[in-house]
């Protein structure tokens, strides 16, 4: 319903949630409308307490969480949770920065990686529900990365600076550098498991509608190139997995939402 870029993504292709964000331009500004997503239409809920984009979003329709980002002014460290009506400011990270990447199950458990604040950041932070912990950094920093899986299983993919093609895998205590995505982007959608994920859309220097699927086995991953999304973008929020994923909004901003079924994009709303 509100068009928006910069956004952030939690959930599955039949339930999910679309929050924060900015709208500009042209009217300039962040936002804090929260949308729930039923499989057919996005319905507006209760907004987020501080407008912002360019943070991170992991977990559910019902549990999320929305870590970090830039609310026009600085990038705070206010971490908000999601219990499936209202946005509550819970414990902040220990590292102010935009341009954040997590993934994580819920609002109880989450991995926030890299970043910006002036120089790149490689730091990793673990919240256990309670606290967040520093824990080992990405050996790239980098900011604006695709991620998919859980807080002892994760990628990352992507990135700036210079449009990486560098992908990592989190084992629950190390990062190691693996398979290069084939196409260097920004600012693109990751959704899936550490072993079966998905990269979408993104900016390379122009907005991309590309698509790669990537697949681990015993630690050998491959990026494979999937189907072209509808219409090319950045800044895009994404949610569900490898085979069944949604994106919606980025761009100049749009509104448009498109779904993958493991072959090919379709919109949908």
């Amino acid at each position: 319903n509100t068009a928006r870029r910069i956004t952030h993504g939690a959930g599955i292709t039949t339930a999910a949630l679309c929050f924060a964000g900015f709208n500009g331009p042209p009217g300039t500004q962040n936002v804090a409308v929260t949308e729930s997503w039923d499989g057919s239409s996005w319905t507006e809920v209760n907004d987020v307490n501080t407008a912002r984009r360019d943070g991170a979003g992991n977990g559910t329709y019902t549990s999320a969480l929305l870590i970090s980002g830039y609310d026009g002014s600085s990038r705070p460290t206010a971490v908000e949770s999601w219990n499936g009506t209202n946005w509550t400011e819970i414990t902040d990270v220990n590292a102010s920065r935009g341009g954040i990447s997590a993934v994580g199950a819920d609002n109880t458990s989450s991995l926030a990686v890299g970043g910006d604040n002036g120089p790149y950041k490689a730091s990793t932070e673990l919240w256990n529900g309670t606290n967040w912990t520093e824990v080992n950094d990405l050996n790239q920093a980098k900011s604006n990365m695709g991620s998919a899986g859980t807080v002892t299983a994760a990628l990352v993919y992507g990135g700036n600076p210079g449009n990486t093609t560098n992908t990592e895998l989190w084992n629950g205590t190390n990062w190691t550098e693996t398979t290069n995505l084939s196409t260097g982007r920004h600012f693109l959608a990751g959704n899936g498991r550490q072993t079966a994920a998905l990269a979408s859309g993104g900016d390379t220097g122009s907005q991309s509608a590309a698509t790669e699927e990537w697949s681990l086995s015993n630690l050998a991953g491959a990026w494979t190139t999937g189907g072209s999304m509808n219409t090319a973008r950045k800044a895009l929020g994404g949610a569900g997995t490898y085979t069944a994923a949604l994106a919606f909004g980025g761009g100049g901003p749009n509104a448009q939402t498109e779904s993958y079924d493991g072959t090919s994009w379709t919109e949908v709303n």
